[in-house]
């Protein structure tokens, strides 16, 4: 009998982004910017806080991310790489470091682990399916944050730091449809949203726009657990908010320039109530956040505040709250900043020089805003024949695999079966 191999075609990560380039669909679908602009414009015409949600959105999308395996050859039949399978898919069996795939085998089902960030792939031959294996692969900017949850997985919309704030998912919806009534199977649902998030930066009133790199594909996995392991927390301190930015390919000051984005949009209580009520035993308030604004604060939101309580929310820029602008820097420099990472911003002499810099020049902080958007916008996408392009943004497309990796199996013939 011949070997049948796969070969889980993993780009390293110094590959990552490489797939994009401005201008990517001028031939396959002219209009698309057009017809996006036209989406986020109508939605931005009934509600200006789209524009806030729409970045948050972007963002939200790119920073969930897991941990690309190393490139293993599975054999059929043979002795195959370990790929750290879990526990419960013990149906496999392991002996020094290695997997024994047989042809025999039925399928293994190990979703319960698609929560650990761990993925199962089904493996067919002629139609049938005969192993499963195990492996971490990347999720980054590839729409992941729009897909909806099922009976049988939470996705990424609905973990705690998405739910319930995380909004503008109609407006991506309103303009995959007109897109694809031009386009048909044509765009990915992460290109829209980085268009989108570009769109809405441009309609905050300060003359401040970028070209976006496209030529992303659709991921096929969301899981709460990816977005709770990875988004920073609005209480993180100034080395956590440096750590998760640099563990996602960016630097400091990209932490410090894309939290100037705080500059619009609006916050529930949940997220900053700590700086409010029994901070320490030395101080019930915050002592770095201004008294003034502290007792606002209080009055908005009550000491028991939490995810869905109360439903009123507050502007996370006091000066500006509908302007991209520099003010957010100049509102901490005031004692203003609304999270505690925002104040951390201003606890290392590195990230404060930033932000100083920022307070003194617009200019500075909106050109270095610009650059620093394209480069989150490239963090670990899907590119050429990775993921797919989702014809719904809300739903993986028919007969795709959660597992959710493009991988062809080689044959005595030219066929390829697929996952």
């Amino acid at each position: 009998m011949k070997s049948f191999l796969f070969i889980l075609a993993l780009l390293p990560v110094t590959a990552i982004g490489a797939g994009l380039k401005v201008g990517f669909y001028n031939k396959s679908c002219p209009t698309v910017e057009t017809l996006v602009q036209q989406a986020v414009a109508a939605a931005f015409k009934n509600n200006s806080g789209i524009a806030a949600g729409l970045i948050r959105l972007h963002f939200h999308d790119c920073f969930v991310k897991a941990v690309r395996h190393s490139s293993p050859i599975l054999v059929v039949g043979q002795h195959v790489p370990h790929v750290d399978c879990p526990v419960s898919c013990d149906i496999l069996n392991g002996k020094n470091n290695t997997w024994t795939f047989q042809k025999s085998e039925s399928l293994l089902t190990c979703y319960e682990e698609i929560v650990q960030v761990r993925l199962c792939l089904r493996v067919k031959l002629n139609g049938t399916v005969n192993a499963t294996t195990c492996l971490n692969i990347a999720q980054g900017c590839d729409g992941s944050v729009l897909i909806d949850s099922t009976a049988n997985n939470t996705a990424e919309k609905d973990s705690i730091p998405n739910f319930p704030s995380l909004r503008g998912f109609e407006v991506i919806d309103a303009a995959k449809k007109a897109v694809e009534a031009k386009c048909p199977r044509t765009v990915s649902c992460a290109d829209i949203l980085a268009f989108a998030a570009r769109d809405s930066i441009a309609l905050t009133g300060n003359n401040l726009t970028y070209k976006v790199p496209a030529g992303r594909r659709d991921g096929r996995v969301s899981t709460k657990k990816n977005a709770e392991d990875n988004l920073p927390s609005p209480l993180s301190n100034a080395a956590e908010l440096v750590g998760n930015f640099t563990g996602k390919g960016l630097t400091a000051e990209d932490m410090v320039v894309l939290s100037g984005a705080h500059t619009v949009g609006r916050s529930h209580c949940s997220s900053f109530t700590n700086r409010l009520y029994q901070f320490s035993n030395a101080s019930d308030v915050d002592p770095t956040i201004s008294a003034a604004y502290a007792s606002l604060l209080k009055s908005i939101c009550p000491s028991n505040s939490n995810q869905t309580f109360p439903t009123t929310t507050t502007a996370m820029d006091l000066m500006t709250p509908a302007k991209l602008d520099n003010l957010y820097y100049v509102g901490l420099a005031n004692n203003l900043g609304l999270f505690t990472s925002d104040q951390a911003l201003l606890t290392n002499a590195t990230l404060k020089a930033s932000v100083d810099a920022f307070v003194k020049s617009e200019n500075k902080w909106k050109s270095k805003f610009a650059k620093s958007m394209v480069k989150m916008g490239n963090i670990e996408v899907l590119t050429g024949t990775q993921g797919e392009i989702r014809l719904n943004c809300r739903v993986i497309n028919s007969g795709s695999s959660s597992a959710g990796v493009e991988l062809g199996m080689m044959t005595g013939s030219d066929g390829v079966d697929e996952i």
